[in-house]
């Protein structure tokens, strides 16, 4: 895989987090205390600055309560 793809990847994960926690009306301080991570992490995330963990985005799929099938809508591999 590409370093371009890898940033693909990133970028619409991170569209689709900001997306679901936008729609709740839930700022990235809520999303990161209801996932037990930091703030600048979630906006880190989002910016696709950093990749996360499984186990992180399993949290923000729950604190959203969508399967993880909706965090990563879009992501062609």
């Amino acid at each position: 895989m590409s370093q371009v793809d890898k940033v693909a990847i990133l970028e619409k994960l991170g569209m689709n987090i900001r997306r679901l926690r936008q729609e709740r009306n839930m700022s990235q301080e809520e999303l990161a205390f209801n996932v037990n991570s930091a703030r600048n992490f979630i906006g880190c995330i989002e910016r696709a600055e950093k990749s996360s963990s499984i186990i992180t985005l399993c949290r923000i799929a729950k604190a959203f309560d969508v399967s993880i099938e909706e965090l990563v809508k879009g992501i062609d591999t």
